[in-house]
C-alpha cells in the first residue's frame, strides 16, 4: 500500500523537523498513543491501541530514522505486531519545504499489512488512515506549536520564548492503526 500526501504547517521548517523527532510532541499528537520512548538519536519504540473497522487491537512497533539531512528530508522504516489483528512493516520518506508562511512537509508511505488488519482491506486502510494523519497533523501543529521541541538530530537549536515553553493540554482519544510508533514520523504510523 503506497500513501503520498503533502501538508502544511505554519511552523518554521526548524521547529517542524524538531518536533518531528521530539517522543513527547509525538506522544501528545498521535491519537491512541499509549507510549512512545526515544530508544536512541534514531529509534522510537511505541504501543498504541488502534481500531480500523471491525479491527481493534493494540499495536506495538519500532521505528528508525536514516538518511537524516537536518532539517530538510529523512526516511523512516520501521515494523510492528497487533498480536492476533496483524502486522505491518514498510518506511516513509518526509521531506520538509520552507515556504513565506510555514513549512510544506511531503510524505510518501510505502507499507505492507498482514493478518486481520490485511483482511479489511487497503480502501478502508488507506481511507482511515487519511483522516488520522489529518487529526495528527492538527494535534501536532498545535503540541508543537506551543511545546519547546528537544533539538533533532544533526539540527540546530530552537529558540523558544519561555512563555510558550509550557504545552497546553491537549486532549486526542481517537485510535490509529500503529505498527510502527511517523508520519512523518506520525503519517508512517497512522498507515501502517
Amino acid at each position: 500500500m503506497k500513501i503520498a500526501d503533502t501538508v502544511h504547517l505554519p511552523l518554521p521548517r526548524q521547529r517542524v523537523f524538531a518536533a518531528l523527532n521530539d517522543a513527547d510532541v509525538l506522544r501528545r499528537s498521535i491519537p491512541g498513543c499509549e507510549s512512545l520512548e526515544q530508544v536512541s538519536e534514531t529509534e522510537f519504540e511505541a504501543t498504541v491501541a488502534a481500531k480500523i473497522g471491525p479491527v481493534r487491537a493494540k499495536f506495538m512497533g519500532s521505528v528508525q530514522l536514516s538518511d537524516l539531512n537536518p532539517p530538510e528530508s529523512y526516511t523512516i522504516s520501521g515494523e510492528g505486531k497487533g498480536g492476533a489483528a496483524g502486522f505491518a512493516k514498510g518506511g516513509a520518506r518526509v521531506t520538509l519545504t520552507e515556504e513565506d508562511d510555514g513549512t510544506r512537509l511531503d510524505y510518501e508511505v510505502d507499507a505492507q499489512v498482514g493478518g486481520k488488519l490485511a483482511q479489511v482491506g487497503a480502501r478502508l486502510i488507506e481511507g482511515s488512515t487519511r483522516k488520522l494523519a489529518g487529526e495528527f497533523f492538527s494535534a501536532f501543529e498545535s503540541v508543537a506549536g506551543q511545546a519547546a521541541p528537544q533539538t533533532a538530530p544533526g539540527a540546530a537549536p530552537v529558540d523558544v520564548p519561555a512563555a510558550a515553553a509550557k504545552p497546553a493540554a491537549l486532549d486526542v482519544d481517537v485510535p490509529i492503526v500503529l505498527a510502527t510508533a511517523v508520519a512523518v514520523l506520525a503519517a508512517f504510523l497512522l498507515s501502517l
